[in-house]
């Protein structure tokens, strides 16, 4: 169980805030942060892992990591941390930057087998793909068995393909060592793949708190799909207007009224809805 009761003043994306945050997690639970970017996601993982200062106390299975006048210092906090950008040891193999910190060949192995990586053991990073790489960083960050697994959007810079691979290897990870994990993450489907519960945060507070399909889900009434996207442009052909709109990694053109596109911006986000509509699927 992890108790966290944290207070720190942040210049974020609008200007000056406060991160005002009081949590409390499940021994084994997996959970994602979601949020605008400079709403707190990394700051709040930063602080978890004793790289930030921070007003308030943190208390880890009954031990205390922060608290009045004390921390925890980082190596003595057993997390695992995973970067956007590997941060591995170039000079290097594979093998060697798992044993770097924690010299256990046993674990390594496994762990390196279990993501399909024992081959290339002894390769440099550098000769490695984006998704070998993020796999070694993956391995790497379990060797401590962590009580506490940080991720911080771990799986951005990969292909769609790649990510679910990854995903996979990730959950058999947090299961096989119960270990709780704690992930920053924008990808609605990686959210709901993965997370056992999801925290939002907005300008430094939690907005929404629950489980992914109760927090992702945004059909509301009698919609049947509904979709968030930035507006590209407004274009009039004839009597009729069209939204262009982007969603995901798709391009959409939406039939809107005179009267709608008054009192539309391209730029802004928008959300995109339907009642009526029988989709089908194609694999």
């Amino acid at each position: 169980m992890i108790k966290a009761n944290i207070n720190k003043n942040l210049h974020g994306s609008n200007g000056n805030m406060n991160l005002d945050i009081s949590i409390m997690i499940k021994q084994g639970e997996f959970l994602a942060l979601s949020g605008k970017s400079g709403s707190g996601k990394t700051t709040l993982l930063r602080i978890l892992a004793g790289l930030e200062a921070c007003e308030g106390s943190i208390e880890v299975n009954g031990v205390m990591w922060q608290g009045e006048n004390f921390k925890l210092p980082i190596q003595k906090r057993e997390i695992g941390f995973v970067f956007q950008d590997y941060a591995l040891f170039d000079n290097m193999s594979v093998e060697k930057n798992l044993l770097y910190s924690y010299h256990d060949k046993a674990l390594a192995k496994e762990l390196l087998e279990l993501t399909e990586l024992y081959e290339l053991k002894d390769r440099l990073p550098h000769t490695l793909s984006g998704g070998q790489k993020q796999r070694v960083s993956l391995c790497r960050a379990m060797m401590n068995r962590p009580k506490l697994l940080l991720m911080d959007e771990p799986l951005s810079a990969l292909d769609p393909l790649m990510r679910t691979k990854l995903q996979n290897e990730i959950l058999a990870l947090h299961k096989k060592f119960n270990t709780t994990t704690i992930m920053v993450s924008h990808d609605p489907s990686e959210i709901y793949r993965l997370a056992d519960r999801v925290l939002v945060l907005e300008e430094g507070e939690i907005t929404n708190d629950g489980t992914p399909k109760e927090v992702l889900l945004k059909t509301q009434g009698s919609q049947k799909f509904s979709f968030e996207g930035e507006l590209l442009d407004i274009v009039k052909v004839d009597v009729i207007y069209i939204a262009i709109v982007s969603i995901a990694q798709q391009i959409v053109e939406v039939v809107i009224s005179a009267q709608e596109a008054k009192h539309l911006e391209v730029g802004q986000y928008i959300t995109v809805s339907t009642k009526a509509f029988a989709p089908t699927l194609h694999s």
